[in-house]
């Protein structure tokens, strides 16, 4: 199901590379809200809604995150270790944007349940025609619907292949 409305949040200390990447999600054609935060424990206080964030009108669940890794104050690392520890709302995707090529990065961005990962490009040309690919990629997928807290929207599963799976789904 895709979502009504959905939110692209774009996590990255550099303002310059948070400006960047929104004018090649815009120029790809795509129109959805962008909210942009300056680091990992921000992203976490937008996710839990807490804070300035509380107001889900203003500030609605994201179906798609964008991070940079190395940040101050809570890097990307702890964004995709919070997802993963909260695998209730972890239905989006999660794109690492890191200027890192170290191949741990890369492993740990995998393991911690990044759905891709890239290092930034150097020209503006190469970045628009990624985020052209991410974006079609991104927008035609399907994701289950989640509640305005993120969290998967509670279904019936009996009778249904994925029943045996519905024990393992964490309580809304």
């Amino acid at each position: 199901m895709k979502p009504p409305s959905p939110v692209i949040l774009i996590v990255d200390d550099i303002r310059s590379d948070q400006l960047l990447i929104t004018h090649a999600i815009r120029k790809s054609g795509v129109d959805h809200p962008i909210h942009c935060l300056s680091s990992g424990n921000e992203a976490i206080a937008y996710l839990d809604g807490r804070g300035k964030f509380s107001d889900r009108a203003r500030f609605p669940y994201p179906s798609f995150i964008v991070t940079d890794l190395k940040m101050p104050d809570g890097d990307g690392f702890s964004i995709l270790a919070y997802l993963q520890h909260n695998p209730q709302r972890a239905v989006m995707h999660t794109v690492v944007f890191s200027s890192s090529a170290d191949v741990d990065d890369i492993h740990r961005s995998y393991l911690l349940g990044a759905s891709s990962y890239f290092v930034k490009p150097t020209d503006i040309g190469t970045l628009q025609r990624l985020i052209k690919i991410l974006t079609d990629y991104w927008c035609a997928c399907e994701i289950p619907e989640v509640d305005s807290a993120g969290r998967w929207k509670q279904t019936e599963s009996a009778g249904k292949l994925g029943e045996r799976f519905a024990r393992m789904v964490p309580e809304l």
